[in-house]
Order: structure tokens, then C-alpha cells, then sequence
């Protein structure tokens, strides 16, 4: 798809992996739409880029607010052509805590988040991108996902950060059949440890381990590498159905 006046759907856009995301899309001649829960964040980023930027607020987990950031999407834009599903949590917890069992609370926010809230915006925005005109290729859209190498590799603690991960990889295969025959291609990303808000929390000490961890380059994932897989899946109408480790050929170890 070339992105040029093209339109790109960004849920977690306003901070990390999807603010990469929005940049590069504009960058590339497109418009971005930010979808995120963090207001203040969201509306200054889309500011930084004029009328090439859309904040709207939505929760991606409830189909009102998706469907009116889609709509508030087409009344700004014009359409839909293209989107990027950033939006997540990593909160770790492990199945037995000094205190007992833990949360199934906990477990379940996170598989509705990453998992549902995913599913939630490919369903919907998968009917925009339908009914767009087909290109000289016939393609009408592109889904990009983001799931983790925790969905392969994943840690102690992170039964619920894995099987959300993990559910995004399974539904990609079968969801890019379904669209094909409508011209829109299903891709999934799976990063290793990226230099996002989820690690900028961490003491330096511990962010320096972590960047030992991967065998080259030996340090963080940039979200602006990210941002570039993105594009060229966007660009290369032969990716489809697949998830893409962009690790640095990092395997993870047990904790």
C-alpha cells in the first residue's frame, strides 16, 4: 500500500510503540489517527502535526468508543486505510503469590485489554477497510498487530501478558484468510524488549541487564524500529498471515 495521503488507525498512539508509529506514517505522507486513553498526552502529539493528526479518546476494549473514533476518523479524513494496534499493559503477576493465588481479576484485565481490545478494533475497523475501493492490486487495507516474544519465550510471571500475546499470534493466521477475500492484509509484530513507557520506569541497572540479554545489537528495541517494520509491512503486499519476531534474536529466559 503506498502510504501517501493514506489514512492509519494507531491505538496506543499517543506515547511508545504507536507514537513511533503515528510519527513515521506522517513522515510517510499519511494522516494518523491517535487512539489512546491518555488525553493530555494524545491531544499534544496530534498538535505537533497539524491537520496530519487526529486525538481521539477511546478505550479500545468498548465498541461505542471504537466506532466513534472510526466515524470521527472518516469525518475528519475521509476514510480508513490502514491500521496499528499498540495498545497494551504488561502488568506481571505470578499464578501463586505469598499471599495465595492471585488475582483473577488481574489475569482477566489483561487478556481484555491486549486480547479483546485488539479483536474489538480489527472487527470493527476490518468493515471500514472493506468498503474501501479496491487499489490496482486490489488491496482495501491493511491490520498490523503487536504482539511480544513473550508470546513464544514468556517469563515467570507473565502467564497473563503471555496468553494475551500469545492469542494475538493464534487469531492472525486465521483472520488474514478471512479478510483476503476482501483485499486486507493481517500481520502481526513481535517485539522483544523495546525502550518504551512499559521499561522507563525501571532503575538503570536493571534497563542495562536487559539490554545485555539480546545477542545484537545488545541494547533496547528504538520504537522507531518498530515504526519502521510497520512501514514496509504497509509497503510489501506479499506480507500476510504471519507474525514477524523483531528480537534482535533475543530468547527469553525463565525470569
Amino acid at each position: 500500500m503506498e502510504l501517501r495521503n493514506k489514512t492509519i488507525f494507531v491505538t496506543g498512539g499517543a506515547s511508545g510503540l504507536g507514537a513511533a508509529c503515528v510519527e513515521r506514517m506522517i513522515q510517510e505522507g499519511a494522516n494518523a489517527i491517535i487512539v489512546d486513553l491518555n488525553t493530555e498526552t494524545g491531544i499534544a502529539l496530534a498538535q505537533t502535526y497539524g491537520d496530519h493528526a487526529l486525538f481521539v479518546k477511546t478505550d479500545v476494549t468498548n465498541e461505542q468508543d471504537v466506532q466513534q473514533a472510526i466515524q470521527a476518523s472518516i469525518e475528519h479524513f475521509g476514510n480508513i486505510h490502514g491500521v496499528i494496534n499498540c495498545a497494551g499493559i504488561g502488568t506481571p503477576n505470578k499464578v501463586l503469590t505469598k499471599n495465595g493465588p492471585s488475582s483473577l481479576e488481574a489475569f482477566t484485565r489483561v487478556i481484555t485489554i491486549n486480547l479483546i481490545g485488539t479483536f474489538n478494533v480489527i472487527r470493527l475497523t476490518s468493515a471500514t477497510l472493506a468498503a474501501n475501493t479496491p487499489a490496482e492490486n486490489g488491496e482495501r487495507g491493511v491490520i498490523i498487530n503487536t504482539a511480544s516474544i513473550a508470546a513464544f519465550d514468556g517469563q515467570i510471571g507473565q502467564a497473563a501478558y503471555s496468553a494475551s500475546k500469545g492469542g494475538i499470534v493464534g487469531m492472525t493466521l486465521p483472520i488474514a484468510r478471512e479478510l483476503a477475500r476482501y483485499g486486507i492484509r493481517v500481520m502481526t509484530i513481535a517485539p522483544g524488549i523495546f525502550d518504551t513507557p512499559l521499561l522507563g520506569s525501571l532503575p538503570e541497572p536493571t534497563r542495562a541487564s536487559l539490554s545485555q540479554q539480546v545477542p545484537f545489537p545488545p541494547r533496547l528495541g528504538r520504537p522507531a524500529e518498530y515504526a519502521a517494520l510497520a512501514t514496509h509491512i504497509m509497503e510489501n503486499e506479499m506480507l500476510n498471515g504471519e507474525i514477524i519476531r523483531l528480537d534482535g534474536a533475543l530468547r527469553m529466559g525463565m525470569r
